[in-house]
């Protein structure tokens, strides 16, 4: 069933307009397929210093977000960083790739397909109208980005050809790799001809819209030196909760391209063996995730990121309120805050029991 029309604007924060949480303006800056240069990664931890709480948080959407922007000079320090190609589009710039495409696995090879659409995104003054919220995505067969959600997504079926997906479910629809960023602009253009109120795809109520839906697997999230296809080494580094420092990001950085995936992780395509020991800091899965909780967000009933609960083979997030901000696409452990304690998928729980209970 599609979702009630909305009866809000939509505020998805951006650098421009950013949000005002309760620890500060929190400004995130796409980064189209999670793809950051060495020296554009650089300068984001920078302008966290200089700007912000001086640590950059990653999404959901393999973005990053800087909070508590209280000082002057952001988004000029973008601009020049070339993190603002277009201020007119800022917030419309939700591409997803597969992050470890071209380095082992999948069926296709979709590196440069995410820039490519952003490129063309941003020359086309009328998909600047597209909300904030709308998800491309290009998939290479492992099913890993085209099962986070996105409103329209090329999933490969083999080396050069793949199909469309809508809000998830499969079209049947046939499309070479190299006509598929044409295709999903142009989706993207005719839903911005029909949306009306919605924000998503899968708020229309139009059969037009509907693919049959898919069931995709949780995808891996790796951490720790990987072998790529072609024999060289990859990396993997899960920060707890998503959370860089600037120290961390220059040494990340040292290691040339990053990408920064959905699942609030890092790919480093290119490393040594002892590239753990060069960074100075691991590279452990951590299956339990959390909002910002308190003190950061106003709405928040607890301090979730203190109450969070780690052990081996858990997987959980800890959410302030029924919002869930943050609240990753895998099969996970739901826990929401309450008044004096939390509810653990659904049943509620005192304080003192969350960690007996999980």
């Amino acid at each position: 069933m599609p979702t009630p029309a909305r009866v809000r604007a939509d505020a998805c924060p951006g650098v421009f307009a950013p949000h005002d949480a309760a620890d500060g303006p929190l400004a995130r800056v796409r980064l189209p397929g999670g793809t950051i240069s060495a020296v554009r990664l650089r300068a984001l931890a920078d302008a966290a210093e200089a700007c912000g709480d001086g640590d950059l948080h990653l999404t959901s959407r393999g973005n990053v977000q800087l909070r508590g922007v209280t000082r002057p000079g952001l988004a000029e320090r973008l601009t020049d960083a070339g993190l603002l190609p277009s201020p007119s589009h800022e917030r419309v710039r939700n591409v997803l790739a597969s992050p470890s495409s071209g380095l082992r696995g999948g069926l296709a090879d979709v590196r440069g397909l995410a820039a490519a659409l952003d490129l063309a995104l941003c020359a086309a003054p009328e998909l600047a109208a597209l909300p904030g919220r709308f998800l491309f995505a290009f998939d290479d067969g492992r099913g890993d980005v085209a099962g986070e959600g996105a409103d329209v997504c090329w999933r490969a079926t083999g080396p050069a050809e793949g199909t469309l997906l809508l809000a998830g479910g499969d079209t049947g629809r046939r499309v070479a790799r190299a006509d598929a960023v044409a295709a999903l602009l142009d989706l993207a253009r005719e839903f911005v001809r029909v949306r009306g109120t919605a924000w998503r795809v899968a708020e229309l109520d139009d059969p037009a819209w509907r693919g049959t839906p898919v069931a995709f697997a949780d995808a891996e999230v790796v951490a720790g030196v990987f072998p790529r296809d072609d024999g060289g080494l990859a990396a993997g580094v899960v920060p707890r909760f998503g959370q860089l420092s600037a120290a961390q990001a220059r040494a990340l950085a040292e290691f040339g391209t990053a990408v920064v995936t959905p699942w609030k992780s890092v790919v480093l395509p290119d490393v040594p063996a002892d590239v753990f020991e060069r960074l100075g800091f691991g590279a452990t899965a951590l299956g339990t995730t959390a909002c910002i909780g308190r003190p950061g967000c106003a709405k928040s009933r607890a301090d979730v990121r203190a109450d969070a609960v780690f052990r081996p083979g858990l997987r959980a997030h800890f959410s302030g309120c029924e919002r869930r901000c943050g609240k990753p696409s895998q099969s996970h452990v739901d826990v929401v805050a309450e008044a004096d304690g939390y509810r653990v998928d659904g049943r509620w729980v005192p304080l003192d029991e969350v960690k007996g209970t999980l």
